[in-house]
């Protein structure tokens, strides 16, 4: 985990971010210069993060969380440590994709997708659910990543939406399949252009960084599963202000820009996220988000990770 030092100006805020500094940190500092104020950034994992802030509790030196999936912005908010968000701030974005309670918000969006081979695989064979890869014939020909965040909480998704068994029997009939196992999103992409896989389960954006880099031979290309599937299941990644935090309105001002039009265009044109503001344009090799016919589902509800690591060690997908 990479800690930048903390001022204490009332020129200065501190973010606590789950999210890398590749991603975030553009943004941050387009921010500085904008408004003047300073960002001390203490950049980690989500998880690591989520835990740090609960440790430290009201004695907290963050003033806001930017977070890499709803799960553990859900986390924070039942812990009781997030202020309400101005409903002027929570209106520029659809109900789906922030807390029922007005305590956080999505900021960008990531679908879930199947990125697979193109010349070992006829997209329109592949299964319209993801809960249709325990086929036996698809041994040997799958890559995943279950030590990932992203992928974790889809599993947390799908234990909510299936309940506990339908999830375990999955993990169950994937191991059975014998699938390569990778530490993230990007080498399984880069395995499944390179015929090392025919299929991976991923987030949709990493495909289009290597799209923008090698253009249209890259051997690789996304698949959505059917409308209400959980395999196309929509996650963000979000902020929530720190309800001890002295600093509320200079917070809830950061949280306004990442919703702002520039913060936006680089989700959108940089990162290949779903801008989640209202009026703001996907990225144009991109499916449109309301054309993919995602779940509904409440993403607070996908702050139990404790159970999921729990499962994925009960069927043998971690150590």
């Amino acid at each position: 985990m990479v800690f930048a030092s903390c001022g204490d100006s009332d020129q200065s805020l501190t973010v606590y971010s789950g999210r890398s500094e590749s991603l975030i940190g553009p943004i941050l500092e387009s921010y500085e210069l904008a408004s003047g104020v300073s960002i001390n950034v203490k950049y980690g994992k989500t998880a690591e993060i989520a835990a740090l802030l609960l440790e430290e509790g009201d004695k907290t030196p963050a003033d806001i969380f930017i977070a890499q999936d709803a799960g553990a912005l859900g986390v924070i908010q039942s812990a009781g440590m997030f202020a309400s968000i101005p409903e002027n701030i929570l209106s520029l974005v659809g109900p789906e994709f922030r807390s029922k309670t007005g305590q956080w918000i999505g900021v960008s969006g990531r679908a879930r997708t199947i990125v697979y081979n193109l010349e070992a695989v006829d997209p329109d064979q592949l299964p319209t659910s993801i809960l249709d890869f325990t086929d036996p014939k698809w041994k040997g020909r799958i890559g995943w990543a279950p030590t990932n965040g992203s992928f974790q909480a889809f599993v947390t998704a799908m234990r909510i939406h299936h309940g506990e068994d339908v999830a375990k029997n999955w993990l169950q009939g994937i191991i059975a399949n014998d699938p390569k196992i990778y530490p993230k999103n990007t080498p399984i992409v880069a395995a499944a252009a390179a015929g090392e896989i025919d299929v991976g389960f991923v987030n949709h954006y990493y495909l289009h960084r290597f799209l923008a880099e090698e253009g249209e031979k890259f051997g690789a290309r996304n698949y959505y599963t059917a409308p209400n599937d959980i395999g196309t299941l929509i996650n963000v990644a979000g902020a929530g202000v720190i309800k001890s935090s002295k600093k509320q309105k200079q917070a809830q001002a950061l949280v306004r820009y990442l919703l702002g039009d520039l913060s936006q265009r680089y989700f959108s044109e940089s990162t290949y996220e779903y801008p989640l503001a209202s009026g703001a344009s996907s990225y144009n090799k991109i499916p449109e988000l309301n054309s993919l016919g995602a779940l509904n589902m409440d993403l607070s509800q996908m702050e139990d990770l404790a159970g999921t690591l729990s499962l994925l060690r009960e069927v043998g997908a971690l150590d």
